[in-house]
């Protein structure tokens, strides 16, 4: 997702049992300098594609974890970057919950990746389409 725009880069469908650092270098498209990621993505800074790419990983604390931070100044402090790390990566839900509540897509179906696969491109497209409708109208 582009931080700037709001807008959905590239999506990547794989089956239930492919972890999410799988594809995750599918994801970036080369020019990112910081990316922000969900506790799914512990890790993603070791992986072999991910080293010498320049990019800073920001990933959440494991929930787990964080609930058991103790009532320190030091842990206070991992508090409020965990709260900022997790506003950040709010916003890049926005596209997904358009998705979601507008279009009604809450899960896939068994039809066979190809046809899962096209639906999520579609739906993407759509909910880029929604979510610059104003930047759109306002240059014609």
């Amino acid at each position: 997702m582009d931080s700037e725009r709001g807008l959905i880069n590239s999506v990547e469908t794989t089956a239930a049992n492919v972890h999410d650092l799988t594809p995750a270098s599918d994801l970036l498209h080369g020019e990112e300098t910081l990316v922000f990621a969900d506790a799914g993505y512990q890790g993603i800074e070791k992986r072999d594609e991910m080293k010498g790419r320049g990019i800073g990983f920001r990933v959440a604390m494991r929930p787990a974890k964080r609930r058991v931070l103790p009532d320190t100044p030091e842990a206070r402090l991992d508090d409020l970057v965990e709260t900022a790390k997790a506003h950040i990566r709010d916003k890049g839900e926005h596209p997904f919950r358009v998705i979601k509540q507008q279009f009604g897509f809450q899960k896939t179906r068994l039809w066979g990746m190809l046809k899962n696969r096209c639906k999520v491109n579609v739906l993407a497209a759509l909910s880029n389409l929604l979510m610059a409708r104003r930047r759109l109208l306002c240059n014609t």
